[in-house]
């Protein structure tokens, strides 16, 4: 059985913020080679500079499908969803549990012309809805059984013949998660046959690449 259950609560996930007040900030970045203008604020991860787990998935991960879903799990103020809507015409699902990430991200995509973006919670993607790419800089720090919920969620609703790419530390069990990840993947309750490895090393980073297969 395909295992597509979404989180039951979200405010386990993607390290929601306690309400603070919204001071913003703009600025230009060069997301994968593209300029784009970024409005960030207190209250959502690394609002005050591009996070080195995400310039090294943006630096390291190939290009993403070209069209269809693609999916950035824990989106923040934007930064992965911007680059993959500046490489892409695929819909670009920005996921996150905190309100004011997803104000930003959609803030961001609108200033900057794209379209294809929608910031989303969880219970705003349909049951149907697969992924032909997802990137993420998944929250590592929530602890490991909120993490691997969050990871058996999204990577199985990836279409056969997608792949994901995630950025973890090294020295915060990047190794181990590959081990994980491969193990429980591929148990029978979870539908496809999936390929786990370590993509690249940079920075102290693993960015550890999954692929779905029907064989």
């Amino acid at each position: 059985m395909k295992n597509t259950q979404k989180p039951k609560n979200d405010s386990q996930y993607f390290c929601a913020q306690p309400e603070s007040e919204d001071r913003r900030r703009t600025f230009e970045i060069i997301l994968r080679g593209n300029k784009v203008n970024a409005t960030t604020s207190n209250g959502v991860f690394s609002a005050n500079r591009l996070d080195p787990g995400t310039s090294v998935l943006l630096d390291d991960a190939p290009e993403p499908a070209k069209e269809g879903n693609v999916l950035d799990i824990g989106c923040g103020w934007g930064p992965i969803c911007l680059a993959l809507a500046g490489e892409t015409k695929a819909t670009v699902w920005a996921l996150d549990v905190n309100e004011r990430a997803l104000q930003l991200a959609e803030l961001n995509a609108k200033n900057n012309g794209f379209d294809n973006i929608r910031a989303v919670t969880a219970e705003q993607i349909d049951d149907s809805t697969q992924f032909d790419t997802i990137w993420s800089n998944p929250p590592i720090r929530i602890g490991k059984e909120q993490l691997h919920e969050i990871l058996l969620t999204w990577l199985p609703r990836l279409k056969n013949g997608g792949f994901a790419y995630l950025v973890v530390q090294k020295h915060l069990g990047a190794d181990s998660l590959i081990k994980w990840l491969s193990e429980r993947l591929n148990e029978e309750d979870i539908e496809g046959n999936y390929e786990v490895k370590k993509y690249s090393s940079s920075k102290g980073y693993r960015v550890i690449e999954v692929a779905k297969t029907d064989e």
